[in-house]
């Protein structure tokens, strides 16, 4: 019996080519499409849930009341690892995870600069990250020891074995090579080429002591067994008892494995995180695998005649309803099969370029037997999917009806099939117009006044010798005319390194904790950004000696602080005050979407680490850095210059929207073209069915234009309703998803009725294919007897 059903499957297959080939077809599109997604899920829910006890691996984070909500931070004071150690008894192990920033490696000829961190000795053995070299129970244990990864120790000793090779770091150091790390994986939050210990940094005191300061990660594994509520509740208030009172930091663990997914808090719960878009992207693989499975159960549906008397004769010779059900199911499982594997094929060819425009490694692992558990389950699945109404929709004919011929197809106002169409465009539409918002979003913050000029920007980081002759430097480049202006900052003007809660001025409540931006510059700030001063004057020691402890504040500042004239105001900042020279105007260091927080800006007292540079327009962009770099090698020739563009890492800020236009841009194009293949597929059948009628209106006058607008129009119709009723479910889900930003656009009507254009233009383009060519056939042909 079953190589009967298989027989049979094969000759419909073949009988029918065309729709074979469009069920097929798209059957293939919507699994390579879900297989694509639900690999990217796949590579986003294993995020640091791959290091051993990762159930009991957690990370310190912080409360604090600021402004009246509680926000939540994962930097804590660096005295907090040693007092965990000490006090709570639950605790196994604990690392601390610093900024080290990027240090220049040589060794032999070779130089290198490298990024990496500070951690303490037992950060390996909380987290498991292969090691090819080296004792994992000394790796840290000494002040000059230092662990590279695979990739870092290739580039400085080839392919010769790197542990126990001396490295001179910076001009002055010399670091011995106890480790070599595996590269990390790609599912990883950690970025780091190299790790350096702790100790040195209590070797050379540079450890803060001050339990009000914030600075390093910490990371606890706990006991087995260990209790997670009494390790929290003795956590609770370490920080205010070691600062004495001074504090009111509330501290807690979070997993680790749940902070990829889960890192976004407000008012200090967990709201969910980048988990929101894992589930968006995991609706749209469920609504493009469901059009797919639309295509199938339209068409099989569609020619249920061609099938009608099969079925009854079938029935008369004593086939039950079940046995049907069985037949036309493992039909649909034959396709979906063939389908599953032409699907797999696609996503093996095209996944290189699907990981470039995702920018990641996602990889098929076909070494592993639960992958091929979950394909096959997911072939099961979309061939019960697709055949499941087929099935039942077949299997309830009745044979009486059939064998006599009276069996006809109801063409009532409402169908299922009507049903189902529209169903699937309702799908395809929403997903043009979440695309259009999306883009809009993005095209609306990359619009945004900055505050400052990007263009021919540039900066880099002061290594080596580049502070002792910072002005020399200075004064090579403004002399030459490779710069038309130069200040040495904290950090570049699209990041923020330093928040100040404790600040204070005139009329603030001594305990209330207001959230500062700091920045720092040792003049001609609003020269060389390109600032708009909306009162007083730019920071000038030259000038103005006691400018050493001035500051600028931006306009939202003025307003937190309630200023009514805020030149020459005191603001404390522990251990020194400031005074306030200037107010320039509101300027973007952080997310282009939310709303601009109280800068100030502090004058040479503050430690500089970052040198930004205008360019001259006395030459092109290329010849002015040129001659930058050239003049950097003259002062500081044992380090690399590496320049950075401020309009190239400003740009980086977007990278979420622009992730979220090209792929969802991408799969909502798939789905309007798999629904137009099962609108292809229908209107062929349409057209073989009504080619009598078509041949009749023909020779009654009618022309090809009022005979293909009679056979789109209720097609049209379809696409209008689906229309309407995408329009209002993607304006509700996109409002929601617009809340995220306070900088945010307003849903104009246009986007709906572009979105709809587009779907009627390609919809009424896919139709009118083959109604022209049925309205084109001579009438003889389409009334002659059979």
């Amino acid at each position: 019996m079953f190589r009967n059903y298989c027989k049979i499957a094969f000759r419909n297959l073949l009988r029918n080519k065309t729709f074979s080939f469009i069920n097929i077809s798209g059957l293939v599109l919507g699994m390579a499409s879900a297989m694509l997604i639900l690999l990217w899920i796949q590579h986003e829910v294993s995020y640091d849930r791959f290091h051993h006890h990762s159930e009991r691996l957690f990370e310190v984070w912080t409360n604090n009341v600021i402004e009246g909500k509680v926000q939540s931070n994962v930097n804590t004071p660096e005295l907090m690892g040693p007092a965990i150690t000490a006090d709570i008894p639950e605790v196994e192990a604990v690392s601390r995870f610093g900024g080290g920033g990027g240090l220049l490696f040589t060794y032999g000829e070779k130089q290198i600069t490298g990024a990496g961190n500070w951690v303490d000795p037992a950060f390996l053995k909380i987290f498991n990250f292969p090691l090819v070299e080296g004792d994992i129970n000394t790796l840290l244990n000494d002040p000059f020891s230092i662990v590279l990864t695979q990739q870092l120790a290739y580039k400085l000793f080839g392919n010769v074995s790197a542990l126990g090779k001396v490295l001179r770091v910076g001009t002055d150091q010399n670091f011995t090579v106890t480790g070599v790390l595996k590269d990390l994986p790609g599912n990883s939050t950690f970025e780091f080429e190299y790790l350096n210990s702790s100790m040195l940094r209590q070797s050379k005191g540079f450890t803060d002591k001050d339990w009000t300061n914030v600075g390093p990660r910490t990371y606890v594994l706990l006991k087995p067994n260990a209790s997670l509520a009494v390790a929290n509740d003795k956590l609770k208030g370490m920080i205010s008892s070691y600062s004495n009172k001074r504090s009111g930091t509330e501290s807690f663990l979070y997993p680790v494995s749940q902070e990829y997914l889960y890192g976004k808090f407000e008012n200090g719960v967990p709201v969910g995180g980048r988990i929101e878009k894992v589930r968006i992207f995991a609706l749209i693989a469920g609504f493009i695998l469901l059009i797919a499975c639309i295509n199938f159960m339209n068409l099989s549906t569609a020619r249920s005649e061609k099938r009608a008397k099969e079925v009854g004769i079938r029935k008369v010779a004593g086939a039950n309803k079940e046995a049907l059900i069985g037949q036309f199911l493992g039909e649909s499982l034959l396709i979906a099969f063939i389908a599953g594997v032409l699907a797999i094929l696609t996503v093996i060819l095209v996944l290189p370029s699907f990981n470039l425009l995702i920018n990641k490694e996602l990889i098929f692992h076909f070494n592993k037997p639960e992958w091929w558990l979950a394909g096959v389950g997911f072939i099961l699945l979309t061939g019960c999917l697709a055949g499941s109404y087929p099935a039942l929709f077949l299997s309830r004919f009745r044979p009486v009806q059939v064998l006599k011929g009276s069996f006809k197809n109801v063409h009532a106002l409402v169908t299922p099939r009507k049903v189902l169409v529209v169903l699937q465009f309702s799908f395809a539409i929403g997903l043009i117009i979440c695309t259009i918002i999306i883009r809009q979003q993005l095209k609306y913050g990359q619009e945004r006044e900055t505050g400052y000029e990007r263009r021919n920007l540039v900066y880099t980081f002061m290594t080596g010798e580049v502070r002792k002759n910072y002005q020399l430097i200075k004064d090579d480049l403004l002399n030459n005319g490779f710069a038309a202006a130069v200040t040495k900052t904290q950090n570049p003007i699209t990041q923020v390194w330093s928040t100040g809660l404790s600040m204070q001025w005139k009329g603030k409540p001594e305990n209330e904790k207001v959230m500062v931006k700091r920045y720092a510059t040792d003049g001609d700030m609003v020269k060389t950004f390109g600032m708009q001063l909306v009162q007083g004057r730019d920071i000038d020691v030259k000038v103005y000696p006691t400018d050493s402890t001035a500051c600028l504040i931006n306009e939202a500042a003025v307003k937190t602080m309630g200023f009514a004239n805020p030149i020459g105001e005191i603001i404390f900042d522990d251990p020194l005050q400031w005074h306030v020279v200037g107010v320039v105007k509101d300027f973007i260091s952080e997310s282009p979407y939310q709303a601009i927080k109280p800068f100030m800006v502090k004058g040479p007292k503050e430690g500089m680490n970052v040198l930004h540079i205008k360019l001259g327009d006395k030459y092109t962009t290329a010849e002015g850095l040129a001659g930058v770099e050239a003049v950097f090698r003259k002062y500081n020739p044992q380090y690399p210059f590496d320049a950075f563009f401020v309009d190239e890492q400003y740009a980086k800020k977007f990278g979420e929207q622009q992730f979220m236009t090209r792929l969802i841009g991408l799969f909502s194009g798939l789905a309007i073209l798999i629904a137009c293949l099962g609108l292809l597929g229908l209107a062929i059948y349409m057209a073989e069915n009504r080619t009598k009628e078509i041949g009749i209106r023909k020779v009654m006058g009618a022309s090809v234009a009022s005979i293909t607008r009679l056979l789109t129009m209720d097609f049209m119709k379809l696409v209008v309703v689906a229309l309407l009723i995408a329009s209002p479910v993607a304006w509700y889900f996109m409002d929601q998803w617009l809340d995220n930003y306070n900088y945010r656009i307003h849903m104009s009507w246009w986007i709906f009725a572009l979105a709809g254009m587009a779907a009627i233009a390609i919809a009424f383009l896919t139709i009118s294919i083959q109604t022209i060519r049925a309205a084109s056939v001579n009438p003889i042909k389409s009334l002659r007897l059979d």
